[in-house]
């Protein structure tokens, strides 16, 4: 099977004063279809970085990076907005929920930026809120929700495409620890039904939902290890 993700020797460099900055350290690493992999390390390692450059919202980088095949690394802008839009989902620490627009707007807009027409749209976005049992909450503003339920209808919105792979930075870093659950079993469930994910997290719990830890540490891969209890 062919992996996911492939990248090669991939490097991100600052350049200050004279100096160089080393982000990320020859990164070498491959994610297979269907799999649950989770980044770690300490602040500064470069972990929201890969996370970013893998979701193509990067493009300052040196090295190869295949997605399903496709060689990122030689696609210009337009190409690479192309492949994520079509393919990876967002799930932010901070929401990242559209302040003025309702539950039910925000999980439209990135069905319009699709050029999904009008009727399917409310079609995926009816079909989500029953998925994720928020139908009651369709017409509040992201203000009206806790934050729980803002996560959640950011989770909604990042898999109301059917994206390959969901990218999640810190998904539950601003939520308590019950919310924090909900949101994981979330994940489990969707990577059961083989979405790809990779998240970012600092929490030993979030990390035994997935198959496989990559540590990081001052922009090195460091060690990767296999998740033999994963949780569920």
């Amino acid at each position: 099977m062919e992996p996911l993700i492939q990248l090669r020797n991939m490097e991100k460099v600052y350049e200050a004063g004279g100096s160089k900055f080393y982000v990320l350290r020859r990164v070498s690493l491959e994610i297979q279809p269907g799999e649950f992999v989770t980044f770690m390390g300490p602040s500064g390692a470069g972990k929201s970085t890969l996370l970013s450059i893998i979701g193509m919202l990067d493009g300052s980088w040196t090295g190869e990076y295949y997605f399903n095949g496709e060689p990122v690394h030689r696609l210009n802008v337009k190409k690479r907005n192309e492949l994520h839009k079509a393919n990876i989902g967002f799930v932010f620490q901070s929401y990242h929920l559209i302040d003025n627009l309702t539950v039910f707007e925000n999980l439209e807009i990135p069905l319009s930026y699709k050029n999904v027409p009008h009727k399917e749209r409310v079609s995926l976005v009816c079909d989500i809120l029953d998925r994720f049992n928020i139908v009651g909450k369709k017409d509040l503003f992201p203000n009206q929700l806790s934050g729980g339920q803002q996560q959640l209808v950011g989770v909604a919105r990042a898999v109301i495409q059917s994206p390959k792979l969901i990218l999640a930075d810190e998904p539950t870093g601003n939520l308590h620890s019950a919310q924090g659950e909900e949101i994981m079993e979330l994940f489990r469930k969707l990577n059961e039904a083989g979405t790809s994910i990779i998240q970012v997290t600092h929490s030993e719990r979030n990390a035994a939902y997935s198959h496989r830890v990559i540590q990081l540490k001052d922009g090195w891969v460091v060690s990767e290890t296999s998740n033999a209890a994963r949780v569920g």
